[in-house]
């Protein structure tokens, strides 16, 4: 909400009791002229020219339904503003809220999802497994389609070759990094041939195609975490002031 600035007009307008009466009567409602006479007790002449008044002002304004005779008036938010000053606090905190959900859920799904760090492709004739790290796998924060480098880092024989001895292997040649620069530990690396989309567990010997590491890392989730949990403290928080605020102030 736009920052409420108190010119001449608004200042005249607020000075007069009757008026305060008025805003106080709009507050929350839209009211015919003649549902205002009957909250405020005044004339409908009287309550025109005042209604006049604040209209001029900015604080309330005046709505006609098209091919009707019907005409009714409702504050302006610069007329709810002076009602309730804390509205435009009220409605960053609920925005920030919602900005800690978004980001909450998009790391979220970047840990849940994980991204490929490297291929292992198997070789039968020669008895070795190459392993070809992605082109930015020392950092796991961004998610993309990976494209692998050309010349493998690691050759490793096939036989009696294990899922950790991978792991492990892949660890040695290269520095895998999470969000907030911490070590990804072997555990943490799994290796899957993503048609059945299960983590491989024991040798992988006898696996005929290339299968590929995915991290999970656990920085992603911790932040997660976090902006969920800032989620519900904020909206608590704004929920309350809500409330709270909904009683005039002039």
């Amino acid at each position: 909400m736009p920052k409420i600035t108190l010119d001449m007009n608004t200042f005249k307008a607020l000075a007069s009791d009757t008026r305060l009466d008025i805003l106080r009567a709009l507050d929350g409602n839209k009211m015919g002229l003649k549902d205002i006479s009957e909250a405020t007790k005044l004339n409908k002449a009287t309550l025109h020219e005042h209604l006049v008044k604040l209209a001029e002002a900015g604080l309330v304004k005046k709505k006609e339904r098209e091919g009707h005779k019907w005409v009714y008036y409702k504050l302006t938010w610069k007329g709810e503003g002076l009602l309730h000053p804390e509205n435009s606090r009220i409605v960053v905190l609920f925005t920030t809220t919602f900005i800690s959900l978004f980001f909450g859920i998009i790391f979220l799904f970047q840990f849940i999802k994980g991204k490929i760090v490297a291929m292992a492709q198997p070789f039968i004739e020669t008895g070795e497994m190459k392993l070809l790290a992605a082109e930015d796998s020392n950092s796991i924060l961004q998610i993309s389609d990976p494209r692998f480098l050309k010349a493998p880092i690691a050759q490793v024989p096939l036989q009696n070759l294990t899922v950790s001895d991978l792991s492990k292997t892949l660890n040695t040649n290269i520095s895998l990094k999470g969000a907030f620069g911490n070590t990804i530990s072997d555990a943490k690396i799994e290796w899957t041939s993503l048609d059945g989309a299960e983590p491989l567990a024991g040798q992988v010997s006898s696996i005929p195609q290339s299968i590929f590491a995915v991290v999970h890392d656990p920085a992603l989730q911790f932040i997660a975490v976090a902006c969920i949990i800032t989620f519900g403290i904020l909206l608590t928080i704004t929920i309350w002031r809500y409330s709270k605020n909904k009683i005039p102030k002039l």
